[in-house]
């Protein structure tokens, strides 16, 4: 099994994204649909089958996988930096680019996403140009995030996103 664990991180060429945690049957699963169905080939992290990634070489991923869950949509044309140990959640949409809104084929140049450490983006929020998030920052769930948030220690909720609550200092375990 070890074996199997190790080739498969040497063939998708790994950066630590894959953790000894995963099973090996999830493993050679999103493999298979990555690197044989091509499914998100360019992506040198797992990504589930459902998920979009829009240029990932401008994607800083931090230490876990971002579209690992199911339907997200994560474009990284502007840039997007997400630190370690953010978690997101299923139908997440970080979109780092915008459309001119006097000519829709040109877009607006912004500074990259930026997510700081332990963040937890809950399902179906939506996460918009420009924008950054200090660290433990969570994104409640349904939640459209249009201005940034660079405190630290913070629950973020609504439409547009605003605090609703502060929190203590991130534990690690």
């Amino acid at each position: 099994m070890k074996k199997l664990f190790f080739l498969f991180c040497k063939l998708t060429k790994n950066q630590g994204f894959i953790k000894p945690e995963f099973s090996l049957r999830k493993l050679v699963k999103f493999f298979f649909i990555q690197k044989i169905l091509r499914f998100n080939t360019k992506v040198s992290w797992p990504v589930h089958w459902s998920s979009t990634i829009v240029m990932p070489a401008n994607i800083h991923p931090g230490s876990r996988c971002p579209g690992f869950s199911k339907w997200c949509h994560i474009d990284g044309r502007n840039g997007i930096n997400i630190g370690t140990n953010t978690w997101i959640g299923p139908g997440v949409k970080i979109i780092s680019m915008n459309h001119n809104i006097n000519n829709y084929h040109q877009y607006i140049q912004t500074e990259p996403i930026t997510i700081g450490d332990n963040c937890w983006l809950g399902a179906d929020c939506i996460i918009l140009p420009g924008v950054k998030l200090g660290n433990h920052t969570i994104v409640a769930a349904g939640a459209v995030v249009v201005k940034s948030f660079p405190e630290e220690d913070q629950i973020i909720a609504g439409n547009p996103a605003r605090v609703v609550k502060k929190t203590t200092v991130y534990q690690q375990s």
